[in-house]
């Protein structure tokens, strides 16, 4: 096993954050949704399109997608990861994963509206490589560093993922403005950029895969049959959570106001299209700005858990977001809307990052089956992800506007609060050092 805290070795990991974040950034976010919806825009259908002969909104289409996506993840993720943990080779997922994923985004330079089907299915599986590699890579986090580093190196790879994804953003971007001055058509700068998210995430992944360890088995070999193998590993990993009474509690609270925090993310740039009628230009700019300021803000949110302890940090931060909900139901102008994209940025790094180094505080530290207990983080995410964006989409059909669906978010946010407080008492309870200095769970 590799010694903790070896710069190069987290140097290295932090890269995975900066060669997929590209992905996040122009085919969730900004580029591919503006391209789809110009090619698949139909006033004469209502926007509708078929899909292998089914009929749907354009835009309900591609947000099934995602959550199918997401759900398919979440069901296969603690399997996979279990059989990575057993076998010690999670290394090998995160590569497969990552492979599925930039080749899709590759094969997004081939889409547009004559072959819609194709499309999707390469945009699902993008998210499906996205959120794959993601767990194994943030596995690796008490690996890698020892507790007392993990706010600062959590937030180390959320900063090089937002630098990286921007830098590609902005390349991306000038080919998008000024296509004519690379004699290209609007179209095909953007099927360019796809291609060039696919490269650029397969070629930087490469120096994570160099230097990070592949894995060690947790056991000597138990199992005859892979499958289920890997589901009676799920279950020993499951019982030593249901004896973390910190642990289930901040699941709880993370489920909740990550419901909020990641379907804001992903719908930010529609609300700016649909509710305030900006241009694709100003759009992508404003979402630039929220990735430029959140690499200040996973930066401060460590600094500040050093301080305040963890808790009370992500407490004042999902209080920040409750006021964000409530601030775009009122939201009329861009320049409203510009002033709370620096807010979101600037708590959407840290709490993404003080989360995942928060968990990785309460796991027991030396352990060699992290994916597995990683694996709880990221389902509990990705199914968050799906119950956040199907309400989303729900409340808009239901009510007619996405600022009702944005105030009811806040809801989520208040669940998380609620979860956050019980969890800070319980902690108190069983240490009275109520901060975060050498946390881990009691034995």
């Amino acid at each position: 096993m590799q010694p903790k805290n070896n710069p190069k070795t987290i140097r290295a990991w932090a890269f995975f954050d900066w060669a997929n974040s590209a992905y996040n950034l122009v085919i969730t976010s900004t580029i591919f949704p503006a391209y789809y919806v110009a090619q698949t825009a139909n006033a004469a259908t209502h926007d509708q399109v078929s899909f292998f002969g089914f009929k749907f909104i354009n835009t309900a289409l591609s947000n099934y997608a995602l959550a199918a996506a997401y759900l398919v993840m979440a069901i296969l993720l603690p399997i996979l990861t279990s059989i990575a943990d057993y076998r010690g080779n999670k290394r090998i997922f995160m590569r497969f994963f990552t492979w599925i994923g930039a080749l899709s985004c590759c094969g997004l330079f081939l889409f547009d509206s004559s072959n819609l089907e194709f499309g999707i299915i390469c945009f699902a599986l993008a998210a499906i490589g996205y959120a794959g590699g993601f767990v194994f890579y943030n596995s690796y986090l008490p690996e890698i560093a020892t507790v007392d580093m993990q706010d600062k190196v959590s937030a180390k790879g959320f900063t090089y993922g937002y630098i990286g994804s921007v830098i590609l953003q902005v390349i991306c971007l000038v080919f998008v403005l000024k296509p004519d001055l690379f004699h290209l058509t609007a179209k095909s700068a953007a099927q360019l950029s796809f291609l060039l998210v696919g490269l650029w995430w397969i070629g930087f992944s490469h120096i994570p895969f160099a230097v990070l360890p592949k894995g060690s088995p947790n056991a000597q070999p138990k199992y005859s049959h892979l499958i289920k193998g890997g589901f009676l590993e799920l279950g020993h990993v499951w019982q030593k959570i249901k004896q973390m009474p910190l642990t289930k509690r901040f699941l709880s609270a993370f489920f909740f106001y990550s419901m909020g925090v990641q379907t804001i993310m992903l719908v930010a740039a529609g609300f700016g299209a649909k509710e305030l009628h900006m241009e694709t230009s100003g759009l992508i700019e404003i979402i630039l700005i929220i990735q430029l300021v959140a690499i200040g803000g996973a930066t401060l949110m460590s600094r500040l858990s050093g301080i305040y302890g963890n808790i009370k940090v992500l407490a004042g931060t999902v209080v920040i977001w409750i006021l964000a909900c409530i601030a775009a139901y009122f939201t009329t102008t861009v320049t409203q809307f510009f002033c709370l994209a620096i807010v979101v940025g600037m708590i959407m790094g840290g709490i993404q990052s003080l989360s995942r180094s928060t968990y990785a505080k309460y796991l027991p530290q030396d352990i060699p089956d992290t994916a597995s207990f990683f694996s709880f983080y990221d389902v509990t995410e990705k199914l968050a992800i799906v119950g956040g964006m199907a309400s989303f989409a729900f409340i808009e059909e239901l009510t007619g506007g996405m600022r009702n669906s944005a105030l009811a978010l806040a809801v989520y946010f208040i669940l998380g609060l609620i979860f956050l407080f019980s969890l800070q008492t319980k902690h108190n309870k069983l240490d009275k050092n109520s901060d975060f200095s050498g946390l881990q769970n009691p034995s």
